[in-house]
């Protein structure tokens, strides 16, 4: 007998499982379908670029559930499975060897792929990428056997993987094309605070340049070429460049795209019966008043749930408040809110930032619009209270750390 139409979740991510999850907690007792191109259960990506791949943290930490929970709970996880197709008309999802499933409602969490270059040599052995746990175990067995590493991207990815390299006690250059790190995500003054961080660590950094071929021999990588004409040499290079929403189907679909699936503030896209979650919904945001589309962990944990409620009818408005965390060397961070430039017009710091223990603060009009906890902890709740308050603060309280935060 043909399948009956269900709730089908495309990608087998962190947002797909905590869908899945919620739609069971909600009552949902319908068909939950969870489909997956890779062959691992869904798990969470940041240890691969910092506790799995330092070798901290063991393998089976990273998956959301125990292997049994999808057949305890009726979820039918298919591995190993390529959605090739979405047929709106006919409400099924087709899958690469021909089959194709049903659905009632459907939740796309296909998140991200890593932007690939196109340059000479790129394909020589010994450039790596870091997305999946194949990834991150292959980076891992490259970096143990110490040597030289170039970098291409000043990013969050780019950073926590030389952070990595150097505990390896690997040489690394760092390759940027901007004039400072992490500028789009925390503009140059917290960026120059982590670019010092790395320097003190033995981190070269190589900024206004680009990597512009891969040199080697014997189909191995052996160096690199910058656009200032400098040649390096390389035992391996790490490709972090960013990434790029997996929105391909969705839009040969006919679904509204745009950096990615454009939803509301729900999480509906312009299909009803489809929906978007994790990396790749660009969703607006109703506490920030505007489209964003982001990339962290938190995300997933929060638009996953948030979705799957939608999926049942649930009034959703997702006024979820960015946050991310990171670990680097010995220092271990929280943020909270989108601390990009154009978005903010001014930093507090509540604490020294040499003391290596601090918060910064990005206010708008004297408003905090993100905060960043550094070797502080316990205090990120409260940040994203002050976030949600758009109050306007006094700043030499905020500046005080003998006030109390929950005072503003």
């Amino acid at each position: 007998m043909p399948a009956e139409p269900g709730y089908v979740i495309v990608g087998a991510s962190l947002a797909g499982a905590k869908a899945a999850e919620t739609l069971r907690e909600e009552g949902f007792s319908g068909t939950v379908t969870l489909i997956g191109a890779e062959n691992e259960r869904p798990y969470e990506r940041p240890p691969l670029s910092k506790g799995y791949l330092l070798g901290r943290d063991a393998r089976d930490s990273m998956f959301v559930h125990e292997e049994g929970w999808y057949r305890e709970h009726d979820v039918d996880l298919r591995l190993g499975t390529t959605v090739t197709s979405i047929d709106r008309a006919a409400r099924r999802v087709g899958l690469a060897g021909g089959e194709s499933v049903p659905y009632e409602r459907l939740l796309i969490t296909m998140g991200a792929s890593p932007r690939r270059l196109n340059l000479p040599g790129i394909d020589l052995d010994g450039v790596l990428y870091l997305r999946t746990v194949g990834d991150s175990e292959r980076m891992r067995d490259a970096l143990r056997g110490g040597g030289s590493v170039v970098i291409a991207g000043a990013g969050w990815i780019g950073l926590e993987t030389a952070a990595a390299a150097r505990e390896y006690g690997c040489d690394v250059t760092v390759i940027e094309p901007a004039s400072g790190v992490l500028l789009r995500s925390i503009g140059p003054e917290m960026g120059e605070y982590f670019a010092d961080l790395h320097r003190s660590h033995g981190v070269t950094f190589r900024l206004n340049e680009e990597l512009t071929g891969v040199t080697g021999s014997a189909g191995k990588v052996g160096g690199v070429i910058t656009s200032a004409g400098a040649e390096l040499q390389a035992d391996h290079v790490i490709v972090a460049v960013g990434v790029a929403p997996n929105a391909a189907i969705a839009a040969e679909a006919g679904l509204d795209v745009d950096n990615g699936i454009l939803v509301d503030e729900s999480l509906r896209s312009s299909d009803p019966n489809i929906f978007a979650a994790g990396d790749l919904a660009n969703f607006v945001s109703p506490l920030l008043g505007r489209r964003i589309r982001v990339e962290h962990w938190g995300n997933a944990i929060a638009g996953g749930p948030a979705a799957a409620r939608s999926m049942m009818g649930q009034d959703v408005s997702y006024d979820w408040v960015p946050y991310f965390y990171s670990d680097q060397y010995d220092l271990g961070m929280e943020a909270a809110g989108l601390p990009e430039p154009g978005y903010y017009d001014e930093i507090v710091y509540r604490g020294d930032r040499d003391s290596g223990e601090f918060i910064a603060f990005w206010l708008d009009e004297g408003a905090v619009i993100a905060g960043m906890n550094v070797n502080v902890w316990d205090v990120n709740d409260d940040i994203q209270a002050l976030i949600r308050s758009g109050a306007e603060v006094d700043q030499t309280r905020l500046a005080d750390p003998d006030v109390p935060l929950t005072d503003l």
